[in-house]
């Protein structure tokens, strides 16, 4: 090809460009003015439309209940199958659950798991910590609740879904680790069944990561107030997670002073680290 004929086919190609480019903007122009021109709420549907246009279409199912902070996603079934019911071992006289499952937290969703049991008429089947830590020191958690009724599970799931939200206010993170503290004045079914707390006694919790923090707050927790320790939770029990926990009870103004000497602590050392703790929420007590 010599160049006089590639000269020529440049121009010609650089010609089309422009004129592809002129209609593409004649185009777009004419849809800009349609918009414009119509009706406010029109307006919304098209924008809503053009936004959505290349996600996919889902149908709401009625298992979901919810979702908060912490991945944490509510679900109810209300005729469990009759061969998971067994391997669950729930009770036959129960045919109803209620699931709450989270990649990030625990403490604060069996927390918050006691409040929903202390207000309904349901039963904590099982809770379950799983070495998830998406994020920090933390593990997630699967709480199973279990009902005759699917509105009383249902209305459960709600309760932690909402409570979630005010216990993650104890959890507070750094980009080095993170502690948390929880107390109630009267522990239920879900805290006896995970932590062997006695129902209807103050009890409260203390943890801390990396474990060295931990254990320096458990031990200013101990000698802070006369309360009895229930637990003591290390790397190897906690599923190598790396974070001390202790769970105290007694009285319950000890217990609370307990809590708070230890959360005090716990901040200091990440402040001498450099370190300021921020609370994913706003704290309870």
């Amino acid at each position: 090809m010599n160049l006089e004929l590639l000269k020529k086919v440049l121009e010609e190609t650089e010609k089309q460009i422009k004129k592809d480019q002129n209609k593409q903007s004649t185009q777009i122009e004419k849809e800009q003015c349609f918009i414009s021109n119509q009706p406010t709420e029109i307006v919304e549907v098209i924008e809503e439309k053009i936004e959505t246009k290349e996600v996919e279409k889902f149908k709401a199912i009625t298992e979901f209940v919810g979702s908060t902070i912490g991945d944490t996603v509510g679900l109810v079934i209300a005729n469990l199958d009759s061969q998971l019911r067994e391997k669950i071992g729930l009770d036959k006289k129960y045919s109803a659950i209620g699931f709450i499952s989270a990649r990030t937290g625990g403490a604060p969703h069996i927390w918050a798991a006691d409040d929903a049991v202390k207000e309904t008429n349901t039963e904590v089947v099982s809770i379950q910590l799983a070495r998830d830590c998406k994020e920090g020191a933390g593990q997630g958690a699967t709480i199973i609740f279990a009902a005759q009724d699917v509105s009383d599970v249902r209305r459960a799931v709600e309760i932690v879904l909402s409570s979630v939200d005010k216990h993650m206010g104890d959890v507070f993170m750094t980009d080095a680790g993170h502690i948390e503290f929880h107390y109630t004045s009267r522990a239920s079914y879900a805290l006896n069944k995970i932590f062997n707390a006695e129902v209807g006694k103050s009890f409260g919790i203390v943890v801390g990561g990396p474990a060295a923090i931990g254990l320096v707050m458990a031990d200013a927790a101990l000698k802070a107030a006369s309360v009895d320790l229930v637990n003591y939770l290390d790397v190897n029990s906690t599923g190598y997670s790396n974070q001390i926990i202790i769970t105290v009870t007694g009285d319950s103004g000890a217990v609370k002073q307990s809590v708070m000497a230890a959360r005090e602590v716990g901040k200091n050392v990440f402040r001498s680290m450099g370190h300021e703790p921020i609370a994913l929420g706003k704290a309870t007590f």
